[in-house]
């Protein structure tokens, strides 16, 4: 068995005001109440927030404190996320960071996939991040919409990632959409998935965790919440090895696979469909993209307007129900 105790803290997050000395307080409270826990996780945009507007420098006082906290616990810690203008470019990246028990910086995260059309102004990093725990085994990091591209996912496994940690922020209606894919991850990628998400500003909360089988070990409501999870990673190489449950050996059929994916070279024309989509935009109030109209929705409305109606609101020179 090769145990490790990671904790993942769901805290109310302020959009106009910084959250760092909650951050601080519960992370004093979490090692009061577990002082076994090894590894803390906070959900995306904890420390600011999600407004661009309270970007910082990628180095400042802030980070100096959450390096001085992990140093003072002699935790691996991931405090959630924060806006960080790279000095080289000006962009501004969602980015994570990776402190270790010595109050190191030893990873700096910048996610792959702003949650455009709606982040338009973060821009995309292109670095992955892994690291080892000495002793322990292989963790990856990913953030919040990363996770809806199973390829970032296949790139950290087949580095030998074996738990991936998953701070998001959300607090819109897809969550249970995003439960289902960190199931379905775990599952697909013989992995932990600690996923971790915030209240208020910084989410709808229920945070997850769970095993390479997709079994969940936790799953948080609509409250604040702290939960230590000691996790085996004897298990995820055992599962690795004969399969979960002893049935699918993903990992080693995706290396065996006898053919390639051609959608993978941007020359090959197989994904020609992707380019007859339409711009990534906002939709705008009463948008009728993808619906592949003949005539003009403002046209369709008077035509049904003026026709007499059958049941069940169909229109007989339509012979469609209006909206659909």
């Amino acid at each position: 068995m090769t145990p490790f105790a990671i904790a993942g803290v769901q805290m109310y997050v302020n959009a106009l005001q910084p959250n760092v000395e909650g951050m601080m307080q519960r992370l004093d409270v979490l090692m009061m109440r577990f002082p076994w826990t090894q590894m803390v996780l906070f959900s995306e945009l904890a420390p600011f927030g999600p407004l661009e507007k309270f970007k910082l420098p990628p180095e400042n006082d802030v980070i100096d404190r959450f390096c001085e906290a992990a140093r003072r616990h002699k935790i691996w810690l991931i405090p959630g996320s924060m806006f960080l203008t790279n000095p080289e470019d000006g962009k501004v990246y969602n980015t994570s960071l990776v402190i270790n028990p010595d109050g190191d910086i030893i990873r700096r995260y910048a996610k792959m996939f702003p949650f455009l059309p709606y982040e338009a102004g973060v821009a995309a990093g292109t670095d992955f991040c892994v690291f080892d725990v000495p002793d322990v085994g292989r963790f990856g990091l990913s953030i919040c919409y990363d996770m809806w591209f199973p390829e970032t996912t296949r790139q950290l496994t087949s580095q030998g990632v074996e738990v991936l940690l998953h701070p998001v922020l959300t607090g819109t209606t897809d969550r249970d959409a995003e439960l289902a894919i960190a199931r379905a991850t775990a599952a697909q990628f013989q992995c932990y998935v600690i996923d971790v998400n915030g209240l208020g500003a910084g989410g709808v909360g229920k945070s997850l965790v769970v095993d390479p089988t997709s079994l969940v070990l936790h799953q948080s409501a609509g409250q604040e919440d702290m939960f230590p999870i000691e996790v085996d990673l004897s298990m995820v190489r055992r599962q690795r090895e004969t399969g979960m449950k002893g049935l699918g050996q993903v990992l080693k059929s995706f290396r065996d696979r006898p053919t390639d994916f051609s959608v993978y070279d941007r020359t090959s024309g197989t994904d020609a469909f992707l380019n007859t989509l339409g711009p990534l935009k906002v939709p705008h109030q009463g948008s009728r993209a993808g619906l592949h109209v003949d005539v003009p929705a403002s046209a369709e409305a008077e035509v049904f307007d003026r026709e007499p109606k059958l049941g069940f609101g169909v229109s007989p020179a339509m012979g469609k129900t209006p909206g659909n």
